[in-house]
């Protein structure tokens, strides 16, 4: 598995687009946590003691994807060579926060804003490329009126210099196809780990952790390139690489 995982890797590593997240992971009575690194057919899962910047560090050795898609931690931050897009959907969500909490000045028509975002994200296939770069135009200039206003209640204040901080993020997918406006496959990739530590509760020894890893990346690559989960592992036990889907 170990070594499946690692041709998996070098496929994933040799794209010009990575998405990551990452959950807790409990092993023995030590937090851990469980990262995903993926793009369109390869998917990789790294188990690790630590959610610091040093685990992308060591999964990416010397490359540097050219654009990168995660949340807004700081340590799945600055990685890409040429741009950084940012979950929309993790930020519309904090948008909400900040208009639960009080802030009726900034929250209600930045969400708006971010909706409609997505919303032609989703149409993108359709729309040609000047279309595009029409509507994001027309997206900053938006923003740049919400942004111009002063709010006053702290959770608004708040809002206004997290935007601040990653507007620059927020609409480079309008004009780059290969990149999702949200981190949303990230999510599902983890989603049956989450559901596995629910059930399981933890892993009794670090072997086991990176065990799994190897394993989940395996069954995702394979579920993403149209493989059983049956057939991924019988060719991974047979020493057979994970055959990638034909070029569209």
């Amino acid at each position: 598995f170990a070594q499946q995982r690692e041709a998996i890797r070098e496929k994933l590593l040799s794209g010009t687009a990575l998405q990551s997240d990452e959950t807790g992971l409990r092993v023995g009575k030590a937090n851990w946590y469980l990262w995903v690194f993926h793009h369109q057919d390869s998917a990789v899962f790294v188990a690790a003691p630590t959610r610091a910047q040093t685990v992308v560090a060591d999964f990416l050795g010397d490359f540097r994807p050219d654009y990168w898609v995660s949340d807004r931690y700081a340590g799945q931050m600055g990685w890409a060579e040429k741009d950084h897009q940012v979950c929309l959907a993790h930020l519309i969500r904090d948008v909400q926060y900040a208009i639960d909490c009080g802030d009726d000045v900034l929250g209600p028509d930045l969400r708006h804003l971010l909706e409609r975002a997505c919303r032609i994200g989703t149409r993108r296939e359709r729309l040609a490329a000047a279309t595009l770069k029409s509507y994001k135009t027309k997206l900053e200039a938006r923003l740049d009126e919400i942004m111009a206003r002063t709010p006053t209640h702290p959770a608004g204040v708040k809002l206004k210099e997290m935007i601040k901080r990653t507007r620059r993020f927020l609409f480079v997918f309008m004009t780059n196809r290969e990149l999702p406006a949200t981190n949303n496959g990230s999510e599902r990739a983890i989603r049956p780990c989450v559901i596995f530590r629910k059930v399981t509760n933890c892993f009794r020894s670090a072997w086991g952790a990176e065990l799994y890893a190897d394993i989940r990346s395996v069954i995702e690559t394979g579920r993403r390139r149209a493989i059983d989960g049956f057939e991924a592992i019988r060719l991974t036990l047979q020493g057979k690489p994970l055959p990638a889907p034909a070029p569209s």
